[in-house]
């Protein structure tokens, strides 16, 4: 199986080393790449292209909003995932428009890192509680939220059942349970939802759902 490659992007030296060494313990990854500003994250991302990329808000140089956003319209195939010590409403909603598909803070313990990365390398949603919280609030409580639009030419109708099942945190194999279908059927599923939205990770595809209200109150948790 191929490992999955990681860029590190934080301007303290002593958390990509402890980050390098929880990730780097477990079989089936590898850190390709330590990056100690937003410039340098952007530059490494382009010339390397690893699976994931680990990005901190606050950096030098480049912020990690600004760096989030050129990497993913430099490498849309990039996964990143946001690790800080900050959970403030304008951080969270600017890194997920920049498309971010992770968020994760600081006081993670490093199995739910590990897990975070393998789990965002796999199109899967993983977002902090108090993250997921304040994004569903955002998007589903909004006054400003735009009258609902069935995506009747965009997803079918098991696509959007699989989209909505993804909007409440169910894992791939929580999904195929419900559905009765395979893991791999609900992978491809997720594969061709991406696609067509033009999203690389079920947080994107969830934060566009919430936007054009194919997803309603009744589909969050």
């Amino acid at each position: 199986m191929d490992k999955i490659t990681i860029l590190i992007a934080d301007d303290h030296a002593v958390v990509r080393e402890g980050t390098r060494r929880i990730l780097e313990q477990e079989l089936g990854l590898e850190v390709v790449a330590e990056a100690a500003d937003g410039e340098e994250a952007v530059r490494l991302a382009i010339e390397l292209k690893p699976d994931v990329a680990i990005v901190d808000i606050s950096m030098p140089n480049l912020d990690g909003i600004e760096a989030t956003r050129q990497i993913k319209a430099q490498c849309p195939s990039i996964t990143v995932l946001i690790l800080s010590a900050y959970d403030d409403d304008q951080f969270v909603f600017s890194l997920l428009e920049a498309g971010a598909a992770g968020y994760l803070l600081k006081d993670v313990r490093g199995r739910e890192l590990v897990d975070a990365v393998r789990a965002v390398h796999a199109g899967e949603s993983v977002l902090h509680p108090s993250i997921a919280r304040k994004v569903l609030n955002r998007f589903v409580s909004s006054p400003e939220k735009p009258k609902k639009r069935e995506p009747i030419e965009t997803l079918s109708q098991r696509e959007r059942d699989i989209l909505r099942l993804a909007t409440r945190g169910l894992s791939n194999k929580d999904i195929a349970d419900q559905l009765c279908l395979s893991i791999r059927t609900v992978q491809g599923h997720l594969t061709h939802i991406f696609n067509k939205l033009q999203v690389s990770s079920r947080t994107e595809a969830v934060v566009r759902g919430l936007k054009e209200g194919w997803i309603t109150l009744d589909d969050v948790p």
